[in-house]
């Protein structure tokens, strides 16, 4: 049976951030993940979980320049020292959340700049970020995005993600598989998983069109969420969807899987 954790991001919005740690606790959550940390510090966030039971599965490294439309600078020649203080900052947030895994957004694809030395910047900057969090028994993710939504993003399917993976060759790297943005971008959302196996480190989820919770759109969740379980996987699946209405009111669909 899936296990979820609450997306604070995306969920019980109704209410300030730090407020929605008792909402989710209080809707029978016993997991959250968000993100980013970083406007919070790390020991008021870690009294929120211990306040209200709640375990953190997950958070993004830094992307400071979110507002202006940044995505992540992890493939972007010429930020490698701001990307390897942005690992460290992540790094220090994770220790006092106990947070096992961190997700680096590889960015958008810069302009004029030969393809070969994006690639290269991605591989080195992600086997830097995988070799610190090895030290604290941290697995790094990577996440595809759809181009639709994110036009410009680097990482836009499972199959380009699973070979950046391979290129990287750590064993803590693993990809973070989010069902909305693969249906969106290349469907056959169950062979896939079930193919990827042991190489998914954390998955998130979202009906799609409208990026709804699970019933407002055309995923058949019912058998997806089968075939999860079949493919041996044990983590958390993150609701990192926009509830249709109250947050509340839209968490009728969780029942049948509780």
């Amino acid at each position: 049976m899936p296990k979820f954790s609450a997306n604070l991001t995306m969920l019980f919005t109704e209410v300030d951030f730090l407020d929605r740690f008792a909402k989710a606790a209080t809707n029978d959550f016993a997991a959250v993940e968000y993100m980013f940390p970083y406007d919070w510090p790390a020991q008021q966030l870690q009294e929120k979980l211990r306040q209200h039971n709640l375990v953190q599965v997950l958070f993004n490294l830094p992307v400071d320049g979110w507002a202006e439309g940044e995505r992540g600078i992890a493939c972007i020649p010429g930020r490698e020292e701001e990307f390897q203080e942005n690992v460290g900052r992540a790094l220090d947030y994770a220790k006092v959340l106990e947070c096992p895994r961190l997700n680096c957004l590889a960015g958008l694809t810069p302009n004029g700049v030969e393809q070969d030395q994006v690639r290269t910047t991605l591989v080195e900057n992600l086997r830097f970020a995988a070799d610190e969090f090895a030290k604290e028994n941290i697995t790094l993710l990577v996440e595809a995005l759809n181009s639709r939504d994110m036009p410009g993003f680097h990482l836009v399917g499972s199959k380009e993600s699973v070979d950046l993976i391979k290129e990287v060759d750590r064993p803590n790297l693993r990809f973070q598989y989010d069902i909305y943005h693969m249906q969106r971008m290349e469907g056959e959302l169950i062979n896939t998983i079930t193919g990827l196996g042991e190489i998914i480190g954390h998955i998130q989820l979202a009906d799609t069109p409208g990026r709804h919770e699970p019933g407002t759109g055309e995923i058949n969740y019912d058998n997806l969420f089968k075939a999860i379980d079949a493919s041996g996987y044990e983590g958390w699946i993150g609701c990192e969807y926009i509830p249709a209405a109250d947050t509340e009111e839209g968490l009728g669909w969780l029942a049948k899987y509780r």
